[in-house]
């Protein structure tokens, strides 16, 4: 009897922490309320199914705790029963699964005015690239990557001489303008994550994926990195800053391109070259 009352609490204590807790999530600062509302009806069939199952272990400890002289009905099979159980869980798997699936097609379905980012994770950091004024992000391969070549920009690639070139731990974005991430890492499994967004995939060494996200708040948003990476992983945070227009063109206009980083190296290299003849 005691275990009865037991798990009756557990009932009203799950409902009343749902209630008042708090913690939840960071307000959504995107267009992905969908990934809030899929959440959100995971939960309610979940929770759904463990008060049911949790009200019906009450009732069975309460009708058939022990007492004597009752005799146990041994009954090994019920296809009544097991059908009930069948058609219902069937049901319940694709209330679960069917909003998902619709909602991640979506999600990997870009839109045609997406802005191309580039999102490099490395251990234990991130850095992006962005397309120039052609619109176009040129070809890179992790194996051409070096000092002087910190993205692997294919050199021969006229697309890439115009892209730009974020060597740190902040991206800028404008609002309200749809966003495409491609991600690549260059060593282990990352995940590019912002909470706000609600968006997030992992980046995986060899392939490129991507998904995309429309951010419609200005504001600042800390990037986290949701796989386990290595013994940095907790220190791999970076920050997106939503813009206005105004505001993002500023930025844009500040940032280094691949010519111009080209050009830096290779004036550095000449006067390295004069000051080993001069003292020569």
């Amino acid at each position: 009897m005691h275990s009865g009352f037991i798990f009756l609490a557990v009932i009203i204590g799950s409902i009343l922490f749902h209630i008042f807790t708090p913690w939840w999530w960071t307000d959504i600062a995107s267009n992905w309320g969908a990934m809030d509302d899929t959440i959100n009806l995971t939960f309610w069939i979940g929770g759904g199914v463990f008060v049911l199952v949790c009200l019906f272990m009450v009732y069975c400890i309460f009708k058939f705790s022990y007492k004597e002289g009752r005799k146990v009905e041994y009954k090994p099979e019920d296809h009544k029963l097991e059908k009930i159980l069948t058609y219902a869980t069937t049901i319940g798997v694709i209330a679960l699964l069917a909003p998902g699936l619709i909602v991640y097609n979506d999600y990997i379905n870009t839109p045609k005015n997406a802005l191309q980012v580039e999102v490099n994770a490395w251990q234990w950091g991130w850095q992006y690239r962005l397309p120039g004024e052609d619109g176009i992000l040129g070809t890179a391969q992790v194996a051409k990557i070096s000092d002087d070549n910190p993205f692997g920009i294919n050199l021969d690639d006229p697309n890439g001489k115009d892209d730009i070139l974020i060597q740190s731990d902040e991206l800028h974005l404008k609002t309200d303008r749809p966003v495409k991430i491609l991600l690549r890492s260059l060593d282990v499994l990352h995940n590019f994550y912002v909470p706000q967004f609600r968006a997030k995939m992992d980046a995986i060494p060899g392939i490129v994926s991507y998904y995309w996200f429309e951010p419609n708040k200005v504001g600042e948003y800390e990037v986290l990195c949701a796989e386990y990476c290595g013994v940095g992983h907790y220190a791999m945070r970076a920050i997106v800053i939503v813009d206005s227009e105004e505001d993002y063109k500023n930025w844009i206009n500040e940032q280094e391109t691949f010519s111009s980083l080209i050009a830096k190296q290779n004036n550095k290299k000449l006067k390295t070259t004069r000051i080993a003849k001069n003292n020569n």
